[in-house]
């Protein structure tokens, strides 16, 4: 026979389980509604206890407010000794779920997590904990229920209802965390491509991640059914909260280090005061690791692994592209034609190369009947900036003579960019950014024959005019072609001068035609259409390799990039404008 504890446990858990299911139902329909219904919730929940905390205080002990003074901890530390020591786990327990505000950045604005948390958290945390503390010193048996108990009885299932409501708003929290510290993971190159859908068109950071989501579901189930109690799970919280606080004082000492170049001294104070304190904490919490610490300690040796594994095949696969690129000699020799029939059209091809030509680009010269007339050879790199404006997008750059029309195109993202545009959008981007890059050329090559030929003019004119003073064209050639002048007295300015003596090249340059040729052979291959030409890589390591790295490239690797998502589907482009050859990289 089950006793009225034990079935009264198992319905906590099936309701529990219940309320997870349905609180990672609703993620699909996007941070910013599911906050709008949370967030009267949670003004409520914080008015509550702030309110409560206030009436206990007055009511009950008003003296606990003395615990202020820190020499409370040095005696509480000389009293209770070990015990002490071990409460310690306990105490972490007061402040966690805090850090996931900060960890929210994506998905709120900066002031808004300040405010909240300087104004609203904190001040009513304080309160309810020192309520708590002065009902405690009336009622000390009441330790092991005290949160409900210093509840008034009128309010205790306003109370209860609201308690269940924050614990669904706390986990939201976090799941929104998640989203946004995969998403950045993944921009960074250390987690596995995987869906990503904006919920919302106004903050670029609220995304949602089905893969994620269903998978915190599951494991959050099966954690309930396990542990089937609090204060496991509690302890499991406890080492990973400690343990995120050490991580973000590592790196928040290498920022200061290496980014701000804060004073040496004040570099070492900052982990020699918080890093101690965490310590303290993490040497309590550990003596936990058998009684559910163990959990948040695989979970991060997993996430490791894949992060490890994913990043360490990638980069193998970079440096094999760079080591196998074509020589601009080869194409050279091929000639204008590439040694195939060029259509019209603009083929882009996808590559992780920076510069050079990838090898990628010779099997499809070889397996391919034809090649577009413009090749624009696209890299896409994060950079580590929040966002890059659209003006700094794109960086092109000539690849061989003019009459091969192919570019390089590097195309830079934020790791908080939001790459959500369809492919006709970024057509019309990298086709304006190539126009703008053309016209650039053209403007910089005839100031650079206009400066020869002054050259040339002035060296003609000394050579012809003895008397002329040798320093008057050096001085001249000194000054900027477009350098601002002032005025003089008649009103005119020099540079107009200047500019009136430029040949046709700089004053129009659309008249110039090799400029206009090359545009409208660029427009005759827009009208003919976009074709994306991506490579259908396998990475395998080489036989004379050590079995660890084949284990590690042939099999975990290998797995990892037959599921995660495909680039062509990042880019959200028709199957009918995809263009894909095979090739292996051995690493």
């Amino acid at each position: 026979m089950f006793s009225q504890m034990d079935l009264f446990a198992g319905a906590l858990v099936i309701v529990s389980i219940i309320i997870l299911v349905a609180l990672f139902s609703i993620q699909r329909f996007g941070t910013g509604k599911v906050g709008f219904m949370f967030a009267p919730v949670l003004a409520l929940w914080f008015f509550s206890l702030g309110s409560i905390g206030l009436y206990n205080l007055v009511k009950y002990d008003i003296s606990v407010v003395r615990a202020f003074n820190p020499i409370y901890i040095y005696l509480f530390f000389k009293k209770n000794g070990k015990d002490a020591w071990s409460a310690l786990g306990g105490c972490v327990l007061c402040i966690t779920g805090a850090e996931a505000m900060f960890a929210d950045l994506g998905h709120f604005s900066v002031k808004a997590i300040q405010i909240a948390f300087t104004l609203v958290v904190f001040p009513c945390l304080l309160l309810a904990y020192m309520g708590q503390a002065a009902y405690l010193m009336k009622y000390p048996d009441s330790a092991n229920r005290i949160f409900y108990d210093s509840v008034p009885d009128s309010l205790f299932w306003p109370v209860f209802v609201l308690a269940a409501l924050a614990a669904m708003i706390a986990s939201q929290a976090m799941i929104s965390a998640t989203f946004s510290c995969i998403k950045q993971a993944m921009a960074l190159g250390c987690f596995p491509r995987l869906k990503i859908i904006h919920t919302s068109r106004k903050r670029m950071g609220q995304i949602y991640i089905p893969v994620i989501n269903w998978f915190l579901m599951i494991m959050c189930v099966v954690v309930v059914s396990i542990f089937q109690s609090t204060t496991d799970i509690a302890n499991a919280y406890g080492i990973a909260e400690v343990g995120v606080m050490l991580v973000s004082s590592t790196l928040v000492t290498i920022v200061m280090l290496l980014i701000w170049q804060t004073n040496l001294l004040l570099v070492l104070c900052f982990p020699l005061v918080f890093g101690s304190v965490e310590l303290l904490y993490m040497s309590a919490v550990l003596s936990k690791i058998a009684e559910g610490g163990w959990l948040p300690l695989a979970f991060a040796s997993v996430f490791l692994c894949v992060m490890y594994i994913w990043n360490y095949g990638s980069v193998l696969k970079y440096r094999s592209e760079v080591r196998e690129k074509i020589s601009m000699d080869f194409l050279l020799d091929l000639g204008s034609t590439l040694g195939t029939v060029r259509v019209p059209g603009i083929g882009l091809l996808y590559n992780e190369l920076v510069q050079g030509i990838p090898s990628i680009f010779g099997q499809f010269l070889l397996s391919l009947p034809a090649i577009h007339s413009t090749i624009v050879f696209v890299c896409i790199k994060y950079v580590p900036v929040p966002m890059v404006r659209l003006e700094e997008r794109f960086l092109f750059r000539r690849v061989g003579p003019k009459d091969y029309h192919m570019f390089r195109c590097v195309t830079r993202y934020g790791y908080k960019d939001v790459r959500k545009e369809d492919h006709h959008v970024f057509e019309q981007l990298l086709v304006a950014s190539l126009e703008k890059f053309l016209r650039k050329e053209a403007q910089d090559l005839a100031l650079e024959r206009n400066l020869l030929e002054s050259d040339l003019d002035s060296v003609s004119v000394a050579s012809r005019d003895p008397e002329a003073s040798g320093s008057y064209g050096t001085e001249e050639l000194k000054i900027p072609l477009m350098h601002e002048r002032r005025f003089d007295e008649s009103g005119t300015s020099a540079s107009e001068e200047t500019t009136s003596a430029l040949p046709s090249s700089v004053m129009a340059l659309d008249e110039d035609p090799s400029l206009e040729y090359e545009l409208s052979a660029l427009r005759e291959a827009i009208d003919s259409g976009f074709t994306y030409l991506l490579a259908h890589g396998d990475v395998r390591a080489k036989k004379k390799s050590f079995f660890l790295k084949k284990l590690v490239i042939n099999y975990f690797y290998a797995f990892l990039r037959r599921n995660c998502r495909a680039g062509a589907a990042n880019m959200s482009v028709p199957h009918m404008n995809i263009l894909q050859v095979g090739m292996t990289y051995m690493v």
